[in-house]
């Protein structure tokens, strides 16, 4: 019975989701010049009167108005008054790899297995799925698309957010490797009814199968094999600094063991992800240049014995400390609330970030620790030409509207089934 109404939910579903079927850009024939916006760099300059061109998906020049000559080939757009941004970037998400998240046949981020090094996200990503319309209207343009569960999820790979199928949409093919950490201690229940931890009595055992798999990968990598192992294929890259090791792991004793691990194995490129503690050790995490893709900003404190506004105040703790960091939407419902990815950045200028520091969280310090700020994260000439347009502070939720959004050039269909619904209903009840 219970699958049954599963289906038929799906079902339901999908035929709710089909009244939006959106085709993906096509690619930029013409030179495109967009004129006297503020450029929000994403490094931390502003151009007040800026001129931005790009062609064949690439940003040919970024500068003052005034030192811009017009040529008749252009496509110029004026943009007085509206602000420009490079694309924001959503670092650790399944975007892409669940459609309904109460409907588990629609979810394909958690592979069979405890240790899946070689379980890639890239070929499952959807680039049919309704919710990432929803995700682009906001400015989010890109997203590291990750595999989840197990002790070793998987690999991940970076995606525009647009394409007719994953070949498309890549920027970068398998970029990290996913391990979530083992916990001394667990609990249950829910935020306001919290049980009591429990010791996990399995952590001593798992952190040991942990440790011998990665010796055991490490050795494979530097001899020469006459068996092929696909789990240890997968790993060959962690140790050459080719890939990343992205670490899920929040608490501060555990934060140090994790770095002094990641020293063991000689890991060139550590990421924690989550990292809810990581101000406590921001010294250790300096010293041995560790990077964090921290939890999102709206949310509680790890432990009760936390100032409850703590996880607002991490950013400012970090960037005050020099820690690169950047900022992500993870937990639950995290694919349909990705949108609100970029009030999650204006909510740390609450709490002490400028303006252009907290943008840089979700751009170019996303793409420096992603390894993709070569062709993302700020606008700069040779850089890929994924941008936007809002209106209004596109980190303030009350006046961010997105008008223009290009992905490589190709300018994006900016509908989604949310602004269709917001549509018919509002003319229902209007009387119109």
């Amino acid at each position: 019975m219970t699958n049954m109404k599963n289906i038929f939910t799906f079902l339901f579903l999908i035929f709710a989701f089909a009244a939006v079927s959106q085709t993906p850009a096509k690619s930029q024939k013409k030179q495109i010049v967009l004129l006297n916006g503020t450029a929000h760099i994403g490094n931390g300059t502003i151009i007040q009167k800026s001129a931005i061109g790009f062609d064949n998906g690439e940003i040919t020049f970024v500068s003052d108005v005034r030192e811009y000559e017009i040529q008749y080939t252009d496509d110029i757009i004026d943009i007085t008054g509206k602000q420009v941004y490079p694309g924001f970037i959503a670092p650790s998400t399944t975007l892409g790899l669940v459609e309904i998240e109460a409907v588990r046949s629609t979810r394909d981020f958690d592979d069979v297995g405890f240790i899946n090094p070689h379980v890639r996200a890239e070929i499952s990503y959807n680039t049919d799925s309704k919710i990432t319309p929803t995700i682009r209207t906001n400015g989010i343009l890109l997203a590291q698309v990750c595999p989840r569960g197990g002790l070793i999820s998987g690999t991940s790979s970076v995606f525009a957010l647009d394409g007719w199928n994953w070949e498309d949409a890549v920027c970068k093919t398998d970029d990290g490797i996913h391990i979530n950490w083992p916990t001394r201690f667990s609990g249950g229940g829910w935020w306001a009814e919290p049980e009591p931890l429990k010791k996990n009595e399995n952590f001593e055992k798992t952190l040991a199968s942990l440790q011998k798999f990665f010796a055991d990968a490490k050795a494979y990598s530097q001899k020469g094999q006459t068996e092929t192992d696909i789990r240890m294929e997968a790993m060959k890259d962690i140790f050459s600094g080719e890939k990343r090791l992205f670490i899920n792991v929040d608490l501060a004793k555990d934060i140090i063991e994790v770095v002094y691990f990641a020293k063991q194995f000689g890991i060139p490129h550590l990421v924690l992800v989550g990292a809810r503690e990581a101000y406590l050790v921001t010294d250790i995490l300096k010293i041995n240049n560790v990077a964090v893709v921290l939890d999102r900003v709206h949310d509680l404190p790890v432990s009760p014995d936390r100032d409850i506004d703590q996880p607002f105040k991490t950013p400012k703790q970090l960037q005050d400390a020099g820690v690169l960091y950047c900022l992500s939407y993870r937990g639950g419902m995290e694919t349909a609330g990705m949108r609100n990815l970029p009030f999650t950045a204006g909510t740390a200028v609450a709490y002490g970030l400028t303006q252009e520091q907290a943008l840089s969280a979700i751009t170019l310090n996303t793409a420096k620790i992603l390894g993709i700020d070569d062709k993302a994260g700020t606008l700069e000439g040779g850089k890929d030409a994924t941008l936007f347009v809002s209106s209004g502070d596109a980190l303030d939720m009350r006046t961010n509207n997105v008008e223009l959004a290009f992905i490589k050039g190709k300018k994006l269909d900016l509908d989604n089934m949310q602004k269709q619904l917001f549509a018919k209903y509002k003319n229902k009840y209007s009387g119109k």
